[in-house]
């Protein structure tokens, strides 16, 4: 009776120990899994110096999703007041509802919810000048789009493109120009007098006009002078899948050539009060002002 008292015993120990290890391995992966940690570059670090981050060298082609970065959010509040309150760190200024500035920003302004750590915005909506302009783009750590003639996002938006590339073909709008990546204030200044007037920016900036505002952004106004943006050639659910995957997303309504490096896939964009538009077959992520 002893023995087999002892047995039963020994069966029960070992049965609590398998389990227990069996949870924590589940509670393990379970946390690895939720967690978004910061990609870290490997080139980057002193030989001598550890880190408790992952890192990726910067050779190295993944076609893993790119890492998003979460804010706090209160999903109890309005579209609007979450999306506010996400850019709200990121733009010092919010301009006031009815202004030139609060009318680029409902137009230009998903970029914002961007919290990637290695991501610069612009410290305003638009910038008065060229000069102005350069300031805030030598600031910027840019990189170069793989196989294009000086196509250049900056690193962090370069990267998950180059990620969405290497899953499926994804053509620029010019095949391989500069003029679908980061701009000058004087290529904005080009485009725009190509396609409006000083009349077209006077009825912009009273709300009259906003229809121009999916075709040409006014000067000083344009994504593509944050490295944020790039004009492509898509037309299959993979290419769209891939870009989404990897946080870029169409966010400028009726410009059906333009992306924009949010950070985010597509599903996470209600959370930050994104409201998605068909338009003509295509989904657009506008903002919610």
């Amino acid at each position: 009776m002893k023995r087999i008292l002892k047995k039963t015993a020994l069966f029960t120990v070992v049965v609590f120990i398998v389990f227990a290890l069996v949870a924590s391995n589940g509670m393990t992966q379970r946390t690895l899994s939720t967690q978004r940690l910061p990609i870290k570059n490997c080139s980057n670090l002193p030989a001598n110096q550890p880190f408790s981050q992952p890192c990726i060298e910067t050779t190295t082609v993944s076609t893993s999703p790119t890492p998003i970065f979460l804010p706090s959010l209160n999903l109890q509040l309005t579209n609007q007041q979450r999306f506010l309150t996400t850019i709200t760190d990121k733009l010092p200024i919010i301009p006031q509802a009815g202004t030139f500035e609060y009318i680029l920003l409902r137009a230009y302004g998903g970029a914002f919810v961007n919290h990637a750590p290695a991501v610069k915005l612009p410290p305003k909506v638009v910038f008065t000048n060229e000069q102005e302009t350069k300031k805030y783009q030598a600031t910027l750590t840019l990189s170069k789009v793989n196989d294009t003639n000086e196509c250049y996002l900056q690193k962090t938006a370069a990267d998950a493109f180059n990620q969405a590339r290497s899953q499926v073909h994804i053509p620029l709008k010019s095949g391989y120009g500069p003029s679908d990546c980061t701009r000058s204030f004087a290529t904005n200044l080009r485009f725009w007098q190509k396609y409006a007037d000083s009349k077209t920016l006077e009825k912009v900036r009273e709300g009259i006009e906003t229809a121009i505002l999916g075709i040409v952004a006014p000067p000083g106004s344009s994504q593509h002078l944050w490295g944020l943006a790039i004009d492509l050639y898509v037309s299959n659910q993979a290419q769209r899948q891939a870009l989404s995957q990897h946080g870029w997303v169409q966010t400028v309504e009726n410009d059906m050539p333009h992306w924009t490096y949010i950070g985010y896939p597509q599903e996470k964009l209600t959370e930050f009060g994104f409201q998605s538009k068909v338009v003509r077959g295509i989904t657009y992520w506008v903002t919610p002002l």
